[in-house]
């Protein structure tokens, strides 16, 4: 259990039991019965720009967040924040960029909130210290209880392998003519 190293042993035993009997899935589906409905970068970047306006308004500005499907097998990581700095004329211009993997396009709504909440805090704090995860905690006061069950999802994925969301997508409608019409899911 890999991604839970560093909790208490009496959650990490709850932990070990539910993977076990295998009612890990039946546990998050329960809490979390659908994804959220982001899927495209620009509708990440609207996301994380609402969050950002939000909380961070005196930040610096993103230039660009999107879904890497190589994040969490190259870096090992689930999201990144990064600056890239580029010269322009006889400045140097940097710009910050959220990368989060693709991975979390079919969790549940909270679990993209608790990522791109934890590489927004980035903005401020660049160490993961007190005042990292008490930022954090501000954006999301649920924050500690999402990351430990994203890593209990991201255990469930080591251990049994099957995704449990499937990216929610839009429905077909009867207009009452005989078409159907195309709409979003609710």
């Amino acid at each position: 259990m890999k991604y839970l190293q560093g909790y208490p042993a009496d959650t990490l035993a709850q932990v070990e039991k539910l993977l076990a009997e295998d009612r890990v899935a039946d546990w998050l589906l329960q809490k979390y019965p659908q994804a959220h409905t982001v899927r495209t970068d620009r509708a990440l970047f609207d996301y994380v720009q609402a969050l950002k306006a939000e909380y961070l308004r005196s930040a610096e500005p993103l230039g660009k967040v999107l879904f890497d499907a190589k994040l969490h097998v190259v870096k090992n990581a689930l999201g990144t924040h990064t600056t890239v700095s580029r010269v322009q004329g006889s400045k140097l211009k940097a710009k910050r960029e959220i990368r989060v993997a693709t991975l979390f396009k079919a969790v549940p709504d909270a679990f993209l909130r608790m990522i791109t909440v934890h590489e927004l805090a980035h903005l401020k704090e660049r160490a993961h210290d007190k005042a990292f995860y008490n930022l954090c905690s501000h954006m999301e006061p649920r924050y500690r209880q999402l990351e430990f069950e994203v890593r209990v999802y991201l255990t469930h994925l080591d251990t049994a392998g099957a995704r449990l969301w499937e990216p929610t997508v839009g429905v077909d409608a009867d207009c009452g003519n005989g078409q159907r019409l195309w709409m979003p899911p609710q």
